[in-house]
């Protein structure tokens, strides 16, 4: 009969990265070498390596599994027919681009079957630098997954997920965020009728917590709000369809059972959540804005400090108190590449045009910055402590050019007005 172990709560991280251990089975987890030759419940040992063997300690990223099945059991991979939307990647444009949010699907479409590749700043095959998709879905996965490109961090905007992974199940909802490792096997249910949001494909060193610096030991995301799964196990003797994505195309292979069998595992090369409502936002109490960068939750760090492959920064409710300032986002010139979305609300520097489930790319020096309306709002406000509430826009940031894809070129839903929005902002100025 299957058989499927299901916890019922999941771990609290203690800091970000730290190793971790679970069992399904009380003692299925070997404490030092009571069997060389055979693990407790007959189980395979695999390790599942999320950096190369020889990296520094504090860089290192693995976990030791103990499956039904060991990974290796499988036949060979077959490219599938149905790949991934908007692969292709579109014309190099300077252009600021927005986009309206992607519709629901009509056809029964499941996780993977529903990304759309929205923007890339090169190819699958590169390592390093980060992939953007949307996804939109109306059914459940009935098959298990694995990226083999990079890691993967998924922003639901509608609609909750269920992520039944090898290390055990993580629910997220809108406001929550889950990280998957490269390579992780997962299967996505759905909880709602249908769901929606935006993926990032990171190719580079692993998410993890941004340094502090000045702001010292307390603030932004806190370790312990980040949730591992516990161990649980798919006992499940039916044929089981298998897809991979590798460099950028879908493979799949199917088997005679469940590959999510791990029973036990340890180690620190895992699933995680978190809730976006946790970050710890901080402000200015006096003048001007604080750097985007202090609403950092994640960022990949490059070869240079400070210069970051991809940086996961949000704009949560928060208190506006600064004296004499304006209030929304500067006009902006920027070294880096800027793909936000919003997930509810409105975002404080666009009064209309930038809503949830959209999208907005502003490359590398491209002039940005708050609309006509929002800035001729802002400048006649009165400047008394104020809350931006029910709100949260998130951006996808990194050192490299995001080149759009063909689809996110050539869809409908991107605005060809959008450079119309700052059209209309008067002159002011008066020498006198």
């Amino acid at each position: 009969m299957p058989h499927a172990h299901v916890p019922k709560a999941l771990q609290y991280l203690s800091g970000f990265g730290n190793e971790f251990s679970s069992e399904a089975l009380p003692g299925a987890l070997p404490v030092g070498q009571n069997s060389p030759q055979r693990t407790p419940f007959g189980l395979y040992t695999e390790q599942f390596s999320g950096t190369a063997f020889t990296q520094p300690r504090s860089e290192m990223r693995r976990s030791w599994l103990y499956r039904i099945h060991p990974s290796a059991q499988h036949p060979a991979f077959a490219r599938l027919s149905r790949q991934l939307l908007g692969m292709q990647a579109g014309r190099v444009t300077p252009n600021r681009l927005r986009w309206d949010p992607l519709p629901m699907p009509d056809e029964d479409t499941d996780f993977i079957d529903g990304w759309v590749a929205m923007a890339a700043t090169g190819a699958a095959d590169q390592p390093a630098g980060i992939s953007l998709y949307h996804y939109a879905a109306n059914r459940s996965m009935d098959r298990v997954f694995f990226d083999a490109d990079g890691e993967l961090l998924v922003v639901p905007q509608a609609g909750r997920l269920r992520l039944v992974t090898e290390f055990g199940v993580l629910e997220i909802e809108p406001l929550e965020i889950a990280v998957l490792p490269r390579g992780l096997k997962f299967r996505v249910e759905l909880l709602d009728v249908h769901a929606r949001g935006y993926i990032a494909e990171n190719h580079a060193a692993a998410l993890r917590l941004p340094d502090l610096g000045p702001i010292g030991s307390n603030g932004l995301a806190n370790p312990r709000d980040f949730q591992v799964p516990v161990a649980r196990y798919e006992d499940i003797r039916e044929p089981v369809a298998l897809v991979q994505k590798f460099l950028g195309e879908l493979w799949g292979c199917e088997l005679p059972h469940s590959p999510l069998d791990v029973v036990a595992w340890h180690g620190n090369n895992l699933p995680c959540k978190y809730d976006l409502r946790r970050f710890n936002t901080l402000g200015s109490i006096s003048f001007d804005h604080p750097d985007p960068s202090i609403f950092t939750v994640l960022t990949s760090p490059s070869g240079t400090p400070g210069l970051a492959e991809m940086d996961f920064v949000i704009f949560p409710s928060r208190w506006l108190v600064a004296e004499n300032t304006f209030r929304p986002p500067w006009f902006h010139r920027n070294l880096m590449n800027e793909y936000m979305g919003l997930i509810q609300g409105a975002y404080d520097a666009k009064a209309q045009g930038f809503v949830p489930g959209g999208a907005s790319l502003h490359s590398c020096m491209s002039a940005h910055g708050p609309d006509a309306q929002t800035c001729a709002r802002a400048m006649a406000a009165e400047l008394q402590p104020y809350k931006i509430d029910h709100t949260m826009a998130f951006m996808f940031e990194t050192r490299q050019v995001l080149r759009p894809s063909v689809f996110a070129l050539d869809c409908p839903q991107r605005q060809a007005d959008y450079d119309g929005c700052w059209t209309s902002l008067p002159v002011t100025f008066n020498p006198q």
